[in-house]
């Protein structure tokens, strides 16, 4: 079967961020040490860290839940996008619901390989394939996160509430590219897309979507 340009383009695009997710991800497993910083600007640092949570470090529910979450919620976005293709909605819909799937599928590889593959990274680099095996099961594994981008440092007045006199950062949660793929995914689809959000929206006939397409 022959791809529609809408589709190449969405795999591409999944291709791309992965790529890109998982070498980078490699790349600091395999050089630094867990909390080893780098500033490259006073704004932008590269700061290693890994997390049991899903985006941003946020850890809300078991870590197993977590690894099949991202799995079934992988298994979904992949059938959406082939029933949006097939429907001809607009490609920037389309490649917003393609960041989204590859942030995910990212994400994943940490929790289902990387404590297979990897030894622990406390105070020392990881080792690859260890002899005497990684640091964690399948579906255990931790995600890597490295971006750091404190733009603003100061602190609170003490007349503030609750935090009144504390230190600050903007923006304090440290990162990946497929966090930050899911982000613009979710963005670009809030600001441009809502209303293809909508079963109603995907189920039109495909000639009345010809005056959204991008």
């Amino acid at each position: 079967m022959q791809l529609s340009k809408t589709a190449k383009i969405s795999i591409l695009t999944v291709l791309l961020i992965l790529l890109c997710d998982q070498t980078l991800k490699l790349f600091i497993k395999s050089h630094f040490e867990l909390g080893h910083d780098i500033q490259i600007f006073s704004w932008f640092h590269i700061y290693f860290i890994e997390n049991n949570g899903m985006a941003f470090g946020m850890e809300l529910i078991g870590k197993l839940f977590l690894s099949l979450f991202r799995i079934g919620a992988g298994i979904f976005l992949i059938y959406y996008l082939r029933k949006i293709i097939q429907r001809q909605l607009p490609t920037g819909y389309i490649i917003s619901i393609s960041l989204i799937l590859a942030g995910a599928i990212g994400n994943l590889f940490d929790c289902m390989f990387y404590g297979l593959l990897f030894s622990d990274s406390m105070g020392h680099v990881a080792q690859f394939m260890p002899e005497s095996g990684g640091y964690a099961p399948l579906f255990y594994g931790r995600v890597v996160d490295m971006l750091y981008f404190p733009l603003i440092e100061g602190n609170f007045p003490d007349w503030f509430p609750i935090w009144g006199g504390q230190d600050f950062i903007f923006f304090r949660p440290v990162f990946n590219i497929a966090d930050s793929a899911v982000s613009v995914g979710v963005i670009l689809i809030l600001l441009f897309y809502r209303r293809y959000l909508s079963d109603n929206e995907v189920k039109k006939p495909v000639d009345t979507q010809s005056d959204t397409q991008a």
